[in-house]
This record gives structure tokens, C-alpha cells and sequence, in this order.
């Protein structure tokens, strides 16, 4: 079966024009030593927070309450000039087992959320949104989000976050590592492309994540043998390769090992095993590369412990004084995030990252935007108490943490 016949149309029939050097967002980015450059060679610094597509519904999360172009306002609002926005390889692979057909939001709605919900959620969908119909698909909505946000001056950031479209992320999920029971390698490569060459017609696509949060898959003990850098260098560096030959623009992320905390050996090129070493110059994409980590150490009472371990899994890499380092590369904090109800934006955690992140002006994209979910494991309407926004995403969750987020936002450009 052709690429090319899987393509969808444009959303709603519009056409975008290609992205062009003097023109907004000044593409295509690239690599340039620790930088993340625009085509006019100034330096862009990623800050920005997640929004979820990649649950049961694979749809953007919230539209029921609110409208895209407010939410991206909002986001705007607090300085922030990037959205990490999910998906699941699993709205791919429907798309193939239709012939190239998507499926509608109503049958998406009713799959996820049940007959009755389903129905209800799509109607709000529509009164927020009218722009969409019961027969708008699932990547016509995504389509919309990147409009808006080229609209807007906002990046968009694609993430490959699961296979199956479930809540993520867990070691006996079934999306953990390479080959895991629902992690497919051949179809996971093939989505990445296809999202690729389909968001060619997104002008404010400047990257994409090639993984999240890889894991070592506890409950499944063959894959759990494979669990090694090897078996990473084996798998990220092909799909890697086939993003660039779908859409060369795009910048590429790498994320690490143990749940992407740890990209430890790739800055010093380090051996991976069976003789292998990531060195970026051995690939001709070596300016579209970039790492990015996560980090969740909400409890620690030093800063100390965060910035040593941040800087030696990976943040090394921006350091091209350390004779160590191989592979100088731009490093972003793809996900980091706390509890938004409480006085957590004070702590240790929230203002150590923003003086260290602020002081190397390096990236960060905070989890998350959402103030509910569809569904989350099973409990429809979830409230996300780590969300900026609240419930019904009318507002923030709490005003004086929003505001952390705009003041960090402005330490790190």
C-alpha cells in the first residue's frame, strides 16, 4: 500500500502554505552545537507545556470545554512559545487498517466515552469548536490545533507518547520497550513517518519526539532481556533516520532510558554494547538531533541532587568545555511538572529548575496543560491536579503557580 494514498486531505479542505526563512517560525530549525537555531542562525529556546492526544478518544484533550484558539491564547498568555502534542500509534494504524480513511469524531467520542457520553462530549466538542462537525476526523483536529498555532507563533512539537492509546506510562502497560506486547517496532516506525510527512503541511511543525518515556517492561521477560542501549541504538537510530527521509525540516528528538531519565552514555559516546557508539557525526541529519530528558524529583530537598543528575544524564551534552563530551547537542526538559494546588511552585524542585534551566537558557516543556481528560484509566472527566489549567479549563488551577510558570518562562529566553 502507497504513502501517498494514506495521506489525508488538508483540514477541511484549506490549503497551507510551506514554511519559508522570512517568514514566521523561520524554519526549517536545526542543530547547532548546543543551539537550536532558526534559519536567520538566531537561537530559539523551547518553553512550553504538553497537550495530551494520546488517550482512548486520540484526540486533543478539552475541546468539550473550551475552544482551540483560547486555549493557544491562553498558553500564549503565560510567554510560552511551544506545545509538546502527543499521540498514539494506534490513530495511525486505524488509519492504514481503513484504507487511509480516519475516523470521524463521532465514532471516536463513542468508542472511548460509551454511546450516551460519547454523544454528549461530541456536542460540546462542537458548540466550543463549530468550526468541526460530527464528521470532522481525528487528524483534522490536529490539523486545526497546528493552524492555530502557526496563527498564534507557537511551535508545535509532535510526540510519539504510547502505541495503544491508553494513559501512559507504566513498566506492565504493554508499551514499554521495543517489541513490548502492544509496542510493535514496524508499525511504531511506520506512524512516525506518516505523522512526519503529514505534518508537512503544518508550517509551525518544527519537531518531533521519536519515543516517550522508553522503560524496561517488568511484566514481560523476553522483551526485559532486550532492555539495554543497544537494543535503543537499534531501534531509535532507524526511525530516526525515517523521520528525516519523510520530513528532513524537522528537528529530531532522542529520548533516554528508565522512563527517559537517563541519557547517560550518548554525550560521551560512550561504548553501548556489541561495539556500537552514538556519534552524531556520523549521521548526515546531525543538525536535526536533539535530546530530551524528563524529570520528576518533586521531593528533593537539595538542589544539588537534581542539577548533578540532570548534568551527568545528559545535560553534558551542552557543555563543550568538558573534554569528555563527544556529541555537544541541545538538551530539552521535555516533561517536568508538580502538583498545581499547592505551594509546589515555591519549593525546591519548581525553583531549582528554573535557575538552572534559566541560567544554561535551555528548554523545558512543563505537564501539563490539561485540566481533564476524556478518560483516564478507566474514570471518565478525570481531573488533573498537576494541570495549569483547571477543571473545565475555564482558568487557571491556581493563578500564583501560573504565574511561576510565565516569570520561568522568562528567565530561560
Amino acid at each position: 500500500m502507497r504513502l501517498q494514498s494514506l495521506l489525508p486531505i488538508a483540514f477541511l479542505g484549506s490549503v497551507v502554505a510551506a514554511p519559508v526563512a522570512d517568514s514566521w517560525p523561520f524554519g526549517p530549525l536545526v542543530a547547532n552545537g548546543r543551539w537550536i537555531q532558526n534559519a536567520k542562525g538566531q537561537d530559539v529556546t523551547y518553553v512550553g507545556v504538553n497537550w495530551s492526544g494520546h488517550g482512548e478518544a486520540m484526540i486533543p484533550e478539552g475541546l468539550q470545554y473550551q475552544s482551540i484558539s483560547k486555549i493557544m491564547s491562553d498558553i500564549k498568555s503565560l510567554g510560552l512559545n511551544v506545545i509538546r502534542l502527543t499521540f498514539a500509534i494506534q490513530m495511525i494504524d486505524e488509519i492504514y487498517a481503513k484504507g487511509g480513511a480516519d475516523i470521524p469524531l463521532s465514532t471516536a467520542f463513542t468508542q472511548a466515552l460509551g454511546a450516551t457520553n460519547g454523544n454528549r462530549i461530541l456536542n460540546q466538542v462542537l458548540a466550543k469548536n463549530p468550526q468541526f462537525t460530527a464528521s470532522t476526523t481525528r487528524l483534522q483536529v490536529f490539523d486545526a490545533i497546528a493552524a492555530e498555532a502557526l496563527k498564534q507563533q507557537i511551535y508545535v512539537h509532535l510526540d510519539n507518547h504510547i502505541s495503544k492509546a491508553i494513559w501512559c506510562c507504566g513498566e506492565t502497560d504493554g508499551n514499554a520497550w521495543f517489541g513490548d506486547t502492544y509496542f510493535n517496532v514496524a508499525n511504531w516506525q511506520r506512524g512516525l513517518k506518516y505523522m512526519a510527512t503529514h505534518g508537512k503541511s503544518w508550517p509551525a511543525l518544527t519537531s518531533i519526539g521519536l519515543r516517550n518515556e522508553p522503560r524496561n517492561p517488568s511484566n514481560n521477560a523476553a522483551v526485559a532481556r532486550t532492555y539495554n542501549w543497544e537494543t535503543w541504538y537499534k531501534n531509535m537510530i532507524p526511525a530516526g533516520a525515517g523521520v528525516n527521509e519523510a520530513n528532513a525540516d524537522l528537528l529530531i528528538f532522542y529520548s533516554g532510558m528508565n522512563y527517559d531519565t537517563t541519557l547517560a552514555p550518548i554525550p560521551t559516546a560512550a561504548d553501548l554494547g556489541g561495539g556500537l557508539r552514538f556519534r552524531k557525526t556520523d549521521f548526515k541529519y546531525a543538525n536535526k538531533m536533539v535530546l530530551e530528558i524528563h524529570n520528576y524529583q518533586t521531593t528533593a530537598t537539595s538542589c544539588n541532587s537534581i542539577t548533578s543528575g540532570l548534568y551527568n544524564g545528559g545535560y553534558n551534552a551542552l557543555d563543550a568545555s568538558n573534554k569528555a563530551v563527544v556529541n555537544v547537542m541541545p538538551v530539552v526538559l521535555t516533561e517536568w511538572g508538580h502538583d498545581q494546588t499547592n505551594a509546589e511552585y515555591r519549593g525546591v524542585y519548581h525553583t531549582c529548575l528554573q535557575s538552572y534551566l534559566g541560567g544554561l537558557k535551555a528548554g523545558w516543556m512543563l505537564w501539563v496543560i490539561s485540566g481533564s481528560y476524556y478518560v483516564r484509566s478507566g474514570t471518565q472527566d478525570y481531573d488533573e491536579t498537576w494541570a495549569l489549567y483547571n477543571h473545565n479549563w475555564s482558568g487557571w488551577r491556581q493563578q500564583a503557580a501560573a504565574m511561576a510558570i510565565k516569570s520561568m518562562a522568562a528567565s530561560t529566553v
